[in-house]
């Protein structure tokens, strides 16, 4: 087989073993980072992931004039937004990529500046991502939409100012947009429906820290009181809990033994609920978690994906890999996403057994309302794996084709690896930590 930097090849059929960190997450370090916009001071982020979505925000905050420097720590990043300035619309769209986080930055700088621009948005194809929540938040806040050639021109002619916003899906990023603007728009706001994942709530005590007042109140309530200024914060992002699941499926699939450091347990209580029904063993220690497989057959399991506090669609990538060695049945029902089973094509072509119902599949067991887009898979098992040639989807995919990989006999060549660095740090360098049989050139 050939090689270049963007590909590796994967020698099977070797258990993980041994001991790697997790940083911080990459749905919170992107998010506290456009925050910095916010204050009147500079900000500090500490454990912040080195993932390419940390380099395509660090880009565009510097072509805002935000000045970005780096700490002895290499997780910690300092941001001073005192000489917040336009940039030009074809160096924004240059600089974003594929990320989809621009649209995040259209609050603070309507607040900083009275416009924003968003280039086209990219990032992972696993089903319409579409602003509207965004673009309709916005405008109840004040702002003007304008629909350009390259993109989406914003304006706050007369300010930004509170509003009540119902959201008719509890959408993270639209509900990170709403506080991003909500903090410094004058009046109160009233935010329904809101997402309340780990990473939400993280962002919300990073914004109170610079001195927002925001209540969370139960059945996904926000209300958020505008105030006149905001300072800059001091913050330890919350660790990236779909890494810690990604590697936990790997340990799993492979028979093997991996503590995970800076994992924590209350964030992972649902996935740690079905890792342990899966046959799966694990130890919860101050400093991380330890995943391994006790031996003994994997059992089947049924998986409905959902919001937080539910199983998260992130998680039940990897640990499809896993199941295709479990001993009967399992079903996963993907109510998030609706397009979020396309990585099981590969599977399949290495001796798995799943089956795509692209419609859903009715269940009266069910916890979590039927939506009009979802799928569902059933996986047969066990079936062995054989190494083949596949190339990366998406980003929670592309790590699931390193664990088919991991756990095949022979040799599998996974192309396109630069999907999984946008949110896993040094994977290939854990890779070794534990142990892989593997050849990269890098």
């Amino acid at each position: 087989m050939g090689l270049t930097s963007d590909e590796i090849i994967i020698n099977g059929g070797r258990p993980l073993r041994g001991r790697i960190e997790v940083r911080g997450a990459k749905n919170l370090a992107p998010k506290a980072m456009v925050a910095a916009l916010l204050g009147k001071t500079p900000s500090t982020l500490r454990n912040v992931p080195n993932v390419s979505d940390i380099r395509v925000v660090a880009g565009l905050l510097a072509l805002h004039g935000v000045l970005i420097t780096r700490g002895e720590d290499p997780g910690e990043w300092r941001f001073d937004p005192s000489n917040v300035e336009v940039a030009h619309h074809a160096d924004i769209d240059a600089h974003a990529g594929s990320s989809r986080i621009p649209i995040l930055f259209c609050g603070p700088l309507l607040h900083r500046l009275g416009e924003a621009f968003i280039p086209d948005l990219g990032g992972c194809r696993i089903g319409d991502r579409p602003i509207d929540f965004h673009l309709d938040a916005l405008r109840k806040f004040g702002a003007v939409v304008e629909k350009l050639p390259s993109g989406i021109s914003l304006t706050a002619p007369d300010g930004l100012h509170g509003a009540n916003i119902e959201l008719p899906y509890p959408s993270v990023g639209a509900t990170e947009q709403v506080l991003l603007t909500s903090v410094l728009a004058k009046g109160q706001t009233e935010l329904r429906n809101a997402a309340i994942e780990p990473e939400i709530i993280d962002l919300i005590c990073i914004l109170q820290k610079m001195g927002a007042i925001i209540t969370v109140e139960p059945n996904r309530v926000i209300f958020v009181e505008g105030v006149e200024e905001l300072r800059g914060y001091d913050h330890h992002a919350i660790f990236d809990r779909n890494e810690v699941a990604s590697w936990a499926s790997a340990a799993l699939a492979t028979g093997g033994d991996v503590f995970v450091g800076g994992a924590q347990q209350e964030e992972m209580m649902t996935f740690l609920n079905v890792f342990r029904k899966v046959g799966g063993d694990f130890e919860v220690r101050d400093d991380g978690i330890r995943f391994w497989h006790p031996g003994g057959e994997l059992k089947p399991v049924t998986i409905e994906t959902d919001v937080h506090p539910g199983f998260m669609t992130d998680w039940q990538q990897p640990l499809v890999v896993a199941l295709t060695q479990a001993q009967g049945v399992s079903t996963i029902h993907e109510t998030v996403y609706e397009n979020r089973f396309g990585f099981t094509d590969a599977l399949n072509k290495m001796g798995a057994d799943i089956q795509v119902f692209k419609d859903g599949l009715h269940d009266e067991q069910r916890r979590v309302n039927r939506r009009e887009f979802e799928q569902a898979a059933v996986i047969a098992g066990p079936t062995p794996l054989s190494g083949a040639e596949i190339e990366v989807p998406d980003l929670r995919g592309g790590f699931s084709y390193l664990i088919a990989g991991l756990t095949a006999e022979g040799q599998t060549k996974v192309t396109n690896l630069g999907i999984i660095s946008r949110g896993y740090e040094n994977f290939i360098e854990k890779l070794r930590q534990l142990g892989a049989d593997f050849i990269f050139e890098g």
